[in-house]
């Protein structure tokens, strides 16, 4: 089985180089080929808010990589519906290391795409990503507020367009993420895992765990992540799929743990709070795209309101008549709807406030 090599501390730029010499990661170059770092940047948040790559991690995949003699590496990505994949790079503070390193940033937003055959069926996604000569999949092991948890593999999610992003949600996530991971495979993953949020992918509360582990399967990755978080196979079901698929294998053992140095903390991994299932138990979530259904999770944190009400999310409650609030454009045709592709969280918590949802 591959080997997972771990390291704990929380300087992510030393911890990095450290995990790719150990791996001897430049193996996996092709002779002359490129390097993309592919990181998560879903919204433009701090990674010290738990929901964004570190730029040390980037900064130290840049400084191994060019030390062993790669000159064409990039930084890829494009965050989620909604947001501007540009602010987001400059909120994470990417914009000073790509600077300094003279390394160029692609938002993938306006990337040129390719039809891939899939388990699926076909999913366009970005030429940049495809063409790597290694993909370097830089995701931050945390909270998902439709999926449970994220990590290497729906990190991938960002490779594609917006419409793609879309359509991914009316095919139900799982099975799509699965399908991605199969056909991107990336051959090296360093999982981010400082300070990421156990709950909600866009960060607020994050959990200081203070390590960073890498692999060459992001499929054992994932099982191990999920492992971690104290989470079941049943809670995060695209992992099993993407072996289906020939993504890569679920497996692994402490045998195939290589840890660089030891904790001096020997508590265990702290485990999610459950928050978001709590705040959206009557939420009737439909195809919700990641965004608008965050939004809601936010709206509903920060208000308190909506508690016992009836809520409706999904494009697949588009043109239905709904008894209770919509949020979304898809939504409209509920009593009351928070318009919006995706509606903001103030809008959201507004309208819960002016129907006295408490």
């Amino acid at each position: 089985m591959p080997k997972i090599y771990q390291i704990y501390g929380q300087d992510a730029h030393d911890m990095t180089l450290k995990l790719l010499e150990a791996s001897d990661a430049i193996r996996l170059v092709p002779a002359g080929g490129s390097v993309a770092l592919k990181p998560n940047l879903v919204i433009a948040g701090t990674p010290e808010s738990g929901s964004t790559t570190h730029a040390g991690v980037l900064s130290g995949c840049i400084e191994y990589f060019r030390g062993h003699g790669v000159s064409d590496i990039s930084v890829i990505e494009g965050s989620w519906v909604g947001d501007e994949t540009m602010r987001a790079m400059r909120r994470a503070g990417y914009d000073k290391v790509c600077s300094h390193y003279n390394v160029p940033f692609y938002d993938l937003k306006k990337d040129a795409t390719r039809p891939v055959q899939t388990k699926v069926g076909k999913i366009d996604i970005c030429c940049r990503a495809l063409d790597a000569g290694l993909l370097v999949d830089l995701p931050v092991l945390k909270g998902h507020c439709q999926t449970i948890m994220t990590c290497a593999l729906k990190n991938l999610k960002g490779c594609l367009p917006d419409r793609e992003k879309r359509h991914f949600h009316a095919m139900g996530l799982q099975k799509p993420i699965a399908a991605l991971g199969a056909a991107l495979k990336p051959r090296l993953i360093v999982v981010d895992s400082i300070c990421g949020d156990l709950d909600f992918e866009e960060g607020g509360t994050p959990v200081q765990t203070n390590r960073m582990y890498l692999g060459t399967d992001a499929v054992q990755l994932d099982a191990y992540g999920r492992a971690l978080m104290g989470l079941n196979p049943e809670d995060v079901p695209y992992i099993e799929l993407a072996e289906q698929y020939g993504g890569g294998s679920t497996k692994w053992s402490a045998e195939d743990l290589v840890e660089l140095n030891r904790p001096s903390d020997t508590a265990g991994y702290p485990k999610p709070s459950g928050t978001v299932a709590s705040l959206t138990r009557n939420v009737h979530e439909n195809q919700a795209c990641s965004a608008c259904f965050a939004a809601l999770v936010r709206a509903l944190h920060a208000s308190r309101c909506g508690q016992g009400q009836e809520i409706y999310i999904g494009q697949g409650w588009q043109g239905k008549t709904l008894d209770g609030l919509g949020i979304g454009r898809c939504c409209r045709g509920a009593g009351e709807c928070v318009m919006g592709c995706p509606p903001t969280a103030e809008a959201i918590a507004h309208k819960l406030e002016a129907l006295h949802w408490g």
